[in-house]
């Protein structure tokens, strides 16, 4: 894994930590970012907001997560796929 996937990986597996789980949908996520939706990821060259990354992924998640280590495996995927690193 690249250095700027394990830093995303590890930014989302302590942003997402304080959800309640199981989570149902993005917003059950809301409460957990320190600064809400403008809660800013960087790494290297990547930046974005949790506003921009829960647009940019819509539709590719599949809620419920049970766990943080299931929801980060899904995003990091998504953000594969979609170019975003």
């Amino acid at each position: 894994m690249t250095e700027a996937k394990t830093e995303l990986r590890e930014q989302f597996l302590d942003a997402f930590a304080g959800a309640d789980f199981p989570v149902e949908s993005q917003m059950d996520l809301v409460p957990a970012l320190p600064d809400g939706p403008a809660t800013r990821f960087e790494a290297g060259e990547v930046s974005f907001t949790a506003m921009e990354l829960a647009t940019k992924l819509a539709g590719e998640q599949e809620f419920p997560y049970d766990s943080v280590e299931a929801l980060v495996d899904d995003v990091m995927a998504a953000v594969e796929a979609n170019g975003l690193i």
